[in-house]
């Protein structure tokens, strides 16, 4: 049996993270996989890497999660360590601002992404980035079972949109707000649903521009909800919205696909390489408040052109079903 160890955020408890997916999926291809750090601490969590390494250094190869914050420099220590011990690595390549980390950090990029064996890339639009710089570079999408999302058909659209990230500025949640704000104007009862936990104290900046702009009563904060949860939640709503400055490619956002949402998002980082205006979605500039709540009501006055939206992007994300993620994750490692 092939031996792979996989460095990444492995934390338990919360919804599964795309680690804990990929997990799975390796076990399912008969892979035995070693998970590390579920150590919440920083430093720790780096130790607790470095300890995996050592100990499992006759894996086949080593998988590491690479972001663009800090946990960049987990996916430098790492794959330096690897390569000191001769073990095969890979990156998968998660971070929305790596292709700044490529631009500000050239020595260490190289130092990480040309030395391995290959990199993955589970958006088109990094592939692209990290190919123009050289980098050996395959695409295999982050994958979803797509038998846990029923589609909805939504004949009439109703001014009930649903907002699902994780609360940091890069996501820019303070945006959704404003645009409810403005849509309020022609529709005084239109609803806004945030789900999502706190990562920057983000959250409590939104409840409170929420009650400065006396929006109370038609904004409601979830905070976390689990998979199920908000899946459940998913079927009240009929507009999904992505507001954020910085992606790749936002699982929400292809589960929004997979329930029949239609999606209005800003046009940023990997986004145009997920959803194509007009298409399978639409799209506004960054922070531009006017253009989402225009592309909203376009959305309302158009029942036909949201019903079109949704089942081409039903379509499109039938490469992000986890059968077919199995199956490129298998070629591979083979």
């Amino acid at each position: 049996m092939k031996k792979v160890l996989y460095i990444g955020n492995h934390l338990k408890g919360g919804n599964p993270t795309t680690s804990n997916q990929l997990s799975l999926v390796l076990k399912e291809l008969e892979i035995e996989v070693a998970s590390y750090s579920n150590k919440k601490n920083k430093i720790f969590r780096l130790l607790h890497m470095c300890w995996g390494l050592l100990k499992h250094r006759k894996a086949s190869i080593v998988l590491i999660d690479t972001y663009s914050t800090l946990n960049f420099y987990y996916a430098l220590i790492v794959s330096q360590l690897a390569r000191l011990f001769y073990i095969s690595y890979i990156p998968i390549l998660h971070g929305g601002n790596l292709p700044k980390r490529l631009q500000e950090h050239p020595r260490l990029s190289r130092l990480i992404f040309s030395n391995a064996t290959i990199n993955i890339a589970p958006s088109k639009y990094l592939k692209e980035v990290f190919l123009s710089y050289n980098f050996k570079t395959e695409f295999i999408a982050n994958g979803i079972d797509l038998q846990r999302y029923s589609f909805k058909k939504r004949k009439q659209l109703a001014p009930k949109l649903l907002w699902v990230r994780a609360f940091d500025q890069i996501y820019n949640p303070f945006m959704a707000i404003a645009v409810l704000e403005a849509l309020k104007k022609t529709y005084p009862k239109a609803q806004l649903c945030m789900v999502g936990p706190d990562k920057d104290g983000s959250l409590q900046q939104a409840k409170a521009l929420a009650r400065l702009k006396k929006l109370t009563n038609n904004i409601e904060f979830t905070g976390y909800l689990t998979k199920e949860e908000w899946l459940q939640k998913a079927k009240n709503f009929d507009i999904f919205i992505n507001t954020t400055t910085i992606d790749n490619t936002p699982v929400s956002v292809i589960e929004a696909m997979a329930l029949g949402l239609p999606v209005v998002s800003t046009n940023v980082g990997g986004i145009p390489y997920l959803i194509v205006h007009e298409e399978t979605g639409l799209l506004v500039e960054s922070k531009n408040v006017e253009q989402m709540v225009a592309k909203i009501l376009y959305l309302l006055d158009n029942e036909s052109v949201g019903q079109q939206l949704t089942i081409n992007a039903r379509a499109m994300i039938s490469k992000f079903d986890l059968e077919t993620v199995k199956q490129s994750w298998k070629k591979i490692l083979s």
